[in-house]
């Protein structure tokens, strides 16, 4: 039955989308086959990207908010109906996807009698509301409501120290976690007389991310957190197999060998690590993506001139991508195509 469903190649593993759809502005839905697995693979691979989805994909969350003439979360407003603390909570639930990793201001200024919604948050350029009609308050007479907010883009759930918090000022449980819930299941079907696995994996989000765009992320970060095996230091590695090899001709062909995998292995990874882990400031990464740089592996192809030549990428942008670069990857971008180090 599965195998009229899902053609398999005996080759190469692959992976696509059966299905698809928007149940809500906060819930989409997305069904992915990946296969053909050996046996036992299936599962190695369901754990690690249900983890992944769960645990390292990034979302964006209000996470302090400020109000005058406020004493504490358990205060009431006349005019308002819902408490300092019902407020707090309709907050904490707003859906917002940012393209910056830097924490940004956002305000409430409204006049009642109205309905406060999402739709009425003036946020700054790198950040938008999913569904603008998620309650915040309601203000039943003629008051203003002002609130100033903080938000932040990570991953996980964060809860604050509730000694931080002062007159008016309010830290918040912070959900960085768009995946509202991940299941995968595991089929097997006989292909040449040998036992193959196909694995299905169910996602769905808040809608700040489409179930796709998780999976994709998800199982880019499951790549980061395995390059520190793969950027080994090479001279460890000569040394270990120094004990095994006697001749000079086999120590040679070694070092050959562990060069050539290194190099590789570099270079399938930067072709999976996004920009994004750079974390640069909003006009750097939004440059960088007009002009098709979405990976390492293409920054990479850039020296530091040709970065000058892109529209509005400045010397500060330039500063930034190379120190990015230098933290992170041990990487130091060449001044011109004609520069040796």
């Amino acid at each position: 039955m599965i195998q009229d469903e899902v053609p398999v190649s005996a080759q190469t593993i692959q992976w696509r989308c059966i299905e698809s759809k928007i149940e809500s502005k906060r819930l989409h839905y997305g069904r992915f086959v990946i296969s053909p697995f050996r046996k036992g693979q299936a599962n190695t691979v369901g754990i690690a990207v249900r983890r992944a989805l769960l645990g390292e994909v990034e979302g964006t969350a209000i996470t302090y908010a400020k109000s005058k003439n406020v004493i504490h979360e358990y205060s009431t407003v006349i005019g308002i109906k819902e408490s300092i603390n019902d407020i707090l909570i309709n907050l904490k639930e707003i859906v917002l996807r940012s393209d910056s990793y830097e924490t940004q201001k956002a305000f409430i200024s409204v006049t009642g009698p109205k309905d406060v919604t999402a739709k009425d948050i003036s946020l700054p350029p790198s950040v938008e509301t999913i569904d603008d009609s998620q309650h915040i308050a309601t203000i039943t007479k003629d008051i203003t409501l002002d609130i100033e907010m903080e938000i932040q883009k990570n991953r996980g759930y964060r809860i604050p120290d509730s000694k931080e918090s002062q007159a008016g000022e309010f830290f918040i449980d912070a959900v960085f976690m768009p995946i509202r819930k991940a299941n995968y299941s595991i089929h097997s079907f006989e292909n040449n007389k040998k036992i193959q696995e196909i694995l299905f994996i169910e996602i769905w989000t808040d809608g700040s991310l489409t179930p796709k765009e998780a999976l994709y992320e998800a199982s880019r970060n499951l790549v980061d957190l395995f390059l520190p095996f793969l950027h080994a230091e090479e001279e460890k590695i000569i040394s270990e197999r120094d004990e095994k090899k006697e001749s000079n001709e086999n120590i040679l062909l070694a070092n050959s060998i562990s060069t050539d995998i290194n190099k590789m292995a570099k270079e399938v990874a930067f072709k999976n690590i996004f920009i994004d882990q750079l974390e640069l400031p909003a006009r750097a990464y939004n440059c960088l993506k007009k002009v098709n740089v979405h990976t390492i592996s293409d920054l990479l192809k850039y020296n530091q001139d040709d970065l000058r030549k892109i529209k509005n990428f400045g010397k500060k942008s330039v500063d930034q991508v190379l120190e990015a670069l230098q933290e992170r990857f041990a990487i130091y971008l060449p001044k011109n195509k004609f520069s040796i180090d």
